[in-house]
């Protein structure tokens, strides 16, 4: 019982972080040097990561679809099945999963750390707001770069696999690209291309609230890392399914 009472009363506690944050949202523009800052922390250092990340997803994806459909003499439709299923499902899941490892584990860690030497306690006492100082350029960083990761992820996804289609099933790249883009439709790209936002605001809103309730020194700062790490990996998750089942079949 007292599990649940504090799992409903963090949800309140969030809740009313978000209200802060959108408020904030409007105020942005004060912090641009930080939100870019954050931008090139958030996207540039993480391309390495989602480009080996989409490639070798793609890779994988080609080879084992590769070989079932190649037993019913069907693997001319690997390119379709790979980019319905990197654009719409394994692109922006990767590339969520990946970056609730990377951005949720620097932003619960930096703000915890902060907040553990009274450093945001200082903002406070200076008249700042840390929502609107710290939080709100790391939410916006993540939002403005989350879709470019996204679609590199796709790309190389789609790369890794036109390679195993041509060197290990023989099929031209040429039709392997036709048949790969003809066969999105917008509705595809709507809903995988809808999914990075809603993955960068609560995988940089999630993290955020974490960091800024740290207690219990270096412990309390290592668990409190690794929830931010489990709930957003969870909500992106649970975000996916949303938009798989309920998105989806609104569209």
């Amino acid at each position: 019982m007292k599990v649940f009472i504090n799992l409903l009363s963090g949800i309140q506690n969030y809740a009313l972080f978000l209200e802060d944050i959108v408020r904030g949202m409007f105020r942005c523009y004060r912090y641009k040097d930080d939100a870019l800052r954050e931008m090139y922390y958030i996207g540039a250092r993480a391309f390495p990561v989602v480009l080996m990340g989409g490639l070798f997803v793609g890779i994988i994806l080609a080879t084992e679809v590769g070989h079932q459909l190649e037993q019913f003499g069907a693997k001319t439709l690997i390119g379709r099945t790979l980019s319905l299923g990197m654009v719409r499902e394994l692109g922006p899941i990767i590339t969520g999963l990946l970056l609730a490892a990377r951005t949720g584990a620097k932003n619960t860690s930096e703000l915890g750390a902060m907040q553990l030497s009274e450093q945001i306690d200082a903002f406070r006492a200076f008249g700042a707001s840390p929502v609107d100082r710290l939080i709100v350029p790391r939410t916006v960083a993540a939002l403005v770069m989350f879709f470019p990761l996204t679609l590199v992820a796709d790309m190389t996804g789609m790369l890794g696999g036109m390679f195993i289609t041509v060197t290990t099933f023989h099929i031209d790249s040429a039709f392997y690209w036709n048949t790969a883009i003809n066969s999105l439709t917008m509705k595809d790209l709507l809903v995988g291309f809808s999914k990075p936002f809603f993955f960068a605001f609560f995988i940089a809103t999630i993290s955020c609230y974490f960091g800024i309730n740290t207690k219990g020194g270096t412990t309390g700062l290592g668990k409190n890392t690794i929830k931010s790490v489990v709930a957003t990996s969870i909500t992106v998750l649970l975000m996916d399914f949303v938009f798989t089942k309920v998105v989806w079949e609104i569209i």
